[in-house]
């Protein structure tokens, strides 16, 4: 073979490597104050995020008492002191994944930093712990709209990094987590003929127990409920200040208007209405 055609092929070669091998490991970007972590095989990479998503808390509405407890948490971990990994479940919209975001504008001066993590990428969660270990910073772990089905590798993972390993858990890492589902894996109706043996379970309250031992995890719990129209109306008000818009009667019944539109009241749907009223020309700002 030519020297030439030797070194085109060779190329070719290494173009399709590249495609498929990890890419080369660096030293994370410890300056940024968020990051999203990729699996790469059994290790992954620390992305820092350079304009994450986030607000003041008090943009929020309706979810004074979660805020309240999980700010609390938040400063205990920033102390020093003990605190403990969050779930929060309930209703879609209400404010769960917000107040986490909302965390970081309001406490990355005093060390906390946010990293998100799929579900698809929990099995490397131990080593992430790893390159987490030892940082001066404080770490929130942020797995968003988080449930499992049964057997999913994510699942062992994440019960181990809560609270289970050999290993000593890091004073430097929480885990705060949301979801729609209380217990973060599907519950069925045929699970309570399990009683009656009717299933054929020899021990039917080990699968039980089995569903429940993730959540059981974790330390503190926090329930999110439907917004009214009340609560609803406040978090129009807040993000509409947010805008630098009014809240006045014609915004008001607008906001009325999107929310029947929609069929739903929560805090995204305010958000929703927010963007669109504050993205018209001020003759559009009508009642529709």
């Amino acid at each position: 073979m030519k020297p030439k055609a030797f070194l085109k092929l060779a190329a070719s070669v290494l173009r399709r490597l590249d495609a498929i091998l990890p890419p080369e490991q660096k030293e994370p970007d410890w300056s940024a104050l968020a990051y999203r972590w990729q699996s790469v095989g059994k290790k992954g990479i620390l992305e820092s995020l350079p304009r994450p998503h986030t607000f003041p808390l008090n943009r929020l509405a309706a979810v004074g008492g979660q805020t309240e407890r999980l700010v609390r948490n938040t400063e205990q971990f920033l102390a020093g002191r003990p605190a403990n990994n969050v779930l929060m479940s309930g209703a879609r919209g209400t404010g769960k994944s917000s107040l986490v975001k909302a965390l970081l504008h309001d406490y990355a001066d005093q060390g906390l930093r946010l990293i998100e993590v799929d579900k698809s990428d929990l099995a490397t969660l131990p080593f992430l712990l790893g390159v987490l270990n030892g940082r001066p910073e404080k770490f929130i772990v942020f797995c968003d709209d988080l449930s499992f089905e049964q057997g999913e590798d994510g699942y062992k993972a994440l019960k181990t990094a809560l609270d289970g390993g050999l290993s000593q858990r890091s004073n430097n890492v929480l885990v705060y987590a949301t979801s729609n589902r209380r217990h973060l894996m599907p519950e069925y109706m045929d699970e309570n003929l399990a009683v009656t043996g009717e299933r054929g379970e020899v021990h039917p309250k080990e699968a039980v127990e089995e569903k429940v031992s993730l959540s059981d995890r974790f330390g503190l719990w926090l329930s999110f409920y439907p917004f009214d129209q009340n609560d609803y109306l406040k978090a129009v008000e807040n993000w509409l200040e947010d805008f630098g818009l009014p809240f006045d009667e014609t915004a008001r019944q607008a906001a009325l208007n999107w929310s029947l539109m929609r069929g739903s009241r929560s805090g995204r749907v305010a958000w929703q209405f927010a963007c669109d009223w504050a993205g018209r020309l001020p003759e559009e700002r009508v009642k529709d």
